[in-house]
């Protein structure tokens, strides 16, 4: 239902700093700005850097992750060591970097064997915080996403679509990582009439916008849906 990940939106209280953090700490490419914005290209994903004057507002202490080429890891995590405080973690046979950017977003590096060209080559992870877990992943279940993994103390679940998308109720995760709050994600599907229909009953603030539609899940992340035709 789904197709892709089109963008993540961030909220920053500098535009400039932020932008030197990932276009140049994290070799991102600008391809637009704005007074009130910044967007770069992270493989078919746009990372929205933007200022609070409007909304949607961009998602605050979000959690999400990038993935680098296998062979670059050891290089990403000696270039960003150099100047950041970062963690790693291992996930059975790979490796993730962890480190915040000025706005106290945690960034994740993971490294893919399957990641082909250079530098960050997409973004494979989101983290939501909800209110009530079952009712969240409800939500985007009918979305199409599958969820694949929980917690344990169901604090949790990790559901798989065009990304993966995690939704957490409050708490601290590795790398004292918290949900992202009034996350903007915006998705490209064959069919964007479909994705309203199947989550209207539980949307609020829904709207047409070119190409397809708005609206705000039970927890308050905007989620545009546009067409890919």
């Amino acid at each position: 239902m789904l197709d892709s990940l089109s963008h993540l939106a961030l909220e920053v209280k500098s535009l400039d700093v932020a932008a030197e953090f990932y276009a140049g700490d994290l070799s991102l490419p600008v391809v637009e700005r704005t007074d009130s914005a910044v967007r770069l290209r992270a493989g078919e994903t746009d990372l929205v850097l933007r200022r609070p004057t409007t909304v949607p507002r961009g998602g605050l202490h979000t959690h999400f992750a990038f993935t680098v080429p296998a062979a670059e890891y050891d290089d990403w995590l000696a270039q960003l060591r150099a100047d950041h405080e970062v963690s790693q973690y291992r996930f059975g046979d790979v490796s993730s970097l962890y480190l915040y950017d000025p706005d106290g977003n945690c960034v994740e590096l993971g490294e893919s064997a399957d990641a082909e060209g250079d530098g960050i080559t997409g973004v494979f992870e989101v983290v939501l915080e909800v209110a009530d877990l079952d009712r969240a992943e409800s939500f985007y279940v009918d979305l199409g996403f599958d969820p694949i993994d929980r917690g344990a103390d169901r604090e949790r679940v990790r559901l798989r679509g065009p990304f993966d998308l995690e939704l957490w109720e409050p708490h601290l995760g590795i790398a004292d990582a918290r949900g992202g709050v009034h996350v903007d994600l915006g998705f490209e599907s064959a069919a964007p009439e479909a994705a309203l229909s199947a989550v209207g009953d539980r949307a609020t603030d829904c709207e047409a916008v070119a190409g397809g539609h708005r609206f705000r899940d039970p927890d308050g992340h905007v989620l545009t849906v546009d067409s890919t035709e």
